[in-house]
């Protein structure tokens, strides 16, 4: 269990990096085509490792859990990248990162009804907390006080159902991952994704949307794909087959701090108090959790 929950938080201070690097590669390369090649890649990169593994272990996939792993590409590969991407054109890296709390609230409050995995007060209250500061930095004014308000709406409408489309992928996905190895899953999953990414990539291009492969792309490309895709994911996966849905949802909550504070140092977005106070209460939101223990 501490091996996974290390794991767990080493891939999300990982994950922090992506908003950052996807908001730099969006200047050349359109949403549609960014998330098709991060999924390409992925796949290009997992596929063979499950093939390679599946020698080793005679399970099967059923037809329920086929269906599942169809389901988490859509919605959790091809639904979430497009999402976070469009989302992120219209908003800021800093948003992004606080906005992805939408997945642990998600998880956290619809895992007892659909998955029969306890919730207990304290989570409750930390996903209560989590929403309140996720809607300030959302809002970012007082009305007739602040020069706007939310000024960022349709990006950051964007971003949480990004949010909400992350979560499904680890409710499709738990019970397939108690059965089988996160490589398979991972894999099938990235290959769904990519194959439904494919006719919004294609309007994309026919709308004249073109990406230009600079240097920089590339090496954006490259890291989005092999570090945040394919290792990201399996990594998450590894753990969920490990730690209960709602735990593992506290451990998504590291996002937003760090990619937050990249946001605004490395890409100079602003600093507002209602950002400061809702990343506080994010943060008091993950302590709180992490205090009451592993559940049962």
């Amino acid at each position: 269990m501490l091996l996974a929950e290390f794991v767990l938080l080493l891939a999300n201070l990982i994950y922090a990096t992506s908003y950052v690097t996807t908001r730099i590669v969006l200047v050349d390369v359109g949403p549609a085509a960014l998330a098709l090649a991060r999924l390409v890649i992925g796949s290009a990169i997992l596929i063979p490792v499950a093939l390679a593994a599946r020698r080793r272990d005679p399970r099967r996939l059923s037809s329920a859990e086929h269906r599942r792993v169809f389901w988490m590409g859509l919605l959790g590969f091809a639904g979430a990248f497009a999402f976070a991407h469009w989302g992120l054109l219209r908003s800021t890296a800093t948003n992004a990162a606080l906005l992805i709390t939408v997945e642990p609230i998600s998880l956290m409050l619809l895992s007892p009804l659909l998955l029969g995995e306890r919730l207990r007060r304290r989570e409750a209250l930390a996903a209560t907390m989590t929403l309140a500061g996720a809607a300030l930095v959302v809002v970012n004014g007082v009305p007739g006080l602040t020069h706007a308000l939310a000024p960022h709406w349709r990006g950051d409408l964007l971003l949480v159902c990004s949010g909400l489309a992350y979560a499904s992928y680890s409710l499709f996905g738990r019970s397939v991952l108690l059965r089988h190895s996160a490589i398979a899953v991972t894999a099938w999953s990235i290959a769904w994704g990519a194959a439904a990414m494919v006719p919004l990539a294609l309007l994309e291009w026919h709308g004249g949307q073109r990406p230009v492969w600079s240097g920089q792309a590339l090496a954006g490309v490259l890291y989005l794909s092999v570090v945040i895709t394919a290792l990201g994911y399996l990594a998450w996966n590894y753990a969920l087959e490990r730690v209960p849905a709602p735990r593992a949802a506290i451990f998504l909550n590291v996002q937003p701090l760090a990619g937050a504070v990249l946001g605004i140092v490395w890409l100079g977005e602003p600093l507002t108090a209602f950002t400061v106070v809702g990343g506080a209460l994010i943060l008091a939101g993950l302590t709180l959790t992490v205090k009451a223990g592993p559940m049962g």
